[in-house]
């Protein structure tokens, strides 16, 4: 088994994770699989993943005591590449403890972003959850746990992410769907806006969150939005201007472009008319002039 994944490595490396160019943490880094001061590693690796089912190791990236590895399973050796399916996991460095953490298709990783002030930063990603069917695409962030001393996945519910798209509308709605994350003063936010118009049937229904960390505890937060807060927020996804490239769709939907243009401004805010009425002869005389 050591040696199928030592040779799957090999055939792997022409498959390339990660998406950006942003330096990561001086803590963290990636395994060079050529490098002979980084085999060590890579057997460690390899036969603490021994017992699961993978067919090739993608990534290994190391931060302290833990690596975070990407596998790809390829169902029959006469599969496309595209079909496999992927599995994020936390291995020991210390231990041969390993922990699923995700697992999809298509995964893509992005920038390292800081989710509040202070704190370390994570490493973003999107991924699918299958291909050729009616895909969800989830987001989640990588960071490690210095408690625990392993990695660990953000706003993770029923074994996914946090989920930003969906390409299976539901029967008779009009469903417009806009994600971004943003940075703003320092720290990044995943917000998430969902519109749902049912014609005539009922009044349409707005929907949306925000993802990031609580300052004091650490902890992910999410946060249901309503009122002003929601509109703001609504705003700032349409315009785009602060999100992360590549984490960031539905700004070019009608809704969104509907939302920031001059037209649209101009009737949700209402000013005083200051035009004449059309009757008007300019022979009005004001009070007590006679």
């Amino acid at each position: 088994m050591a040696r199928r994944g030592l040779c799957s490595i090999a055939l792997a490396l022409a498959l390339v994770v990660p998406t950006c160019a942003q330096n990561p943490p001086d803590t963290f880094r990636w395994v060079d699989f050529h490098s002979s001061n980084d085999q060590s590693i890579v057997v460690w690796v390899t036969r603490a993943l021994t017992v699961d089912k993978w067919t090739a190791i993608r990534e290994i990236g190391v931060k302290y005591d833990a690596a975070l590895v990407v596998t790809t399973d390829r169902a029959a050796p006469q599969s496309l590449p595209e079909d496999d399916t992927f599995t994020v996991w936390s291995v020991s460095l210390t231990s041969h403890l390993v922990t699923p953490l995700i697992t999809g298709v298509n995964l893509r990783l992005f920038d390292w972003e800081r989710f509040a002030d202070d704190m370390p930063e994570d490493l973003t990603a999107l991924y699918d959850n299958c291909r050729n069917c009616s895909t969800a695409t989830y987001f989640t962030a990588f960071y490690y746990d210095a408690a625990r001393h392993s990695w660990e996945a953000r706003w993770i519910n029923g074994g996914q992410g946090v989920p930003v798209w969906n390409t299976a509308p539901p029967s008779s709605v009009a469903w417009t769907q806009v994600y971004a994350v943003m940075t703003e003063g320092g720290h990044a936010q995943l917000c998430t806006w969902n519109h749902f118009d049912y014609g005539k049937d009922k009044d349409s229904e707005d929907v949306v969150y925000r993802y990031d960390r609580d300052p004091f505890s650490g902890l992910d937060r999410t946060s249901v939005l309503s009122g002003k807060m929601a509109q703001d927020i609504e705003l700032k996804l349409c315009r785009g201007q602060d999100s992360v490239q590549g984490l960031a769709r539905g700004q070019d939907s009608e809704l969104c472009q509907d939302l920031v243009s001059p037209e649209h401004g101009a009737r949700r805010e209402r000013h005083p008319v200051t035009t004449p009425p059309a009757n008007n002869h300019g022979r009005s005389i004001p009070p007590g002039s006679r």
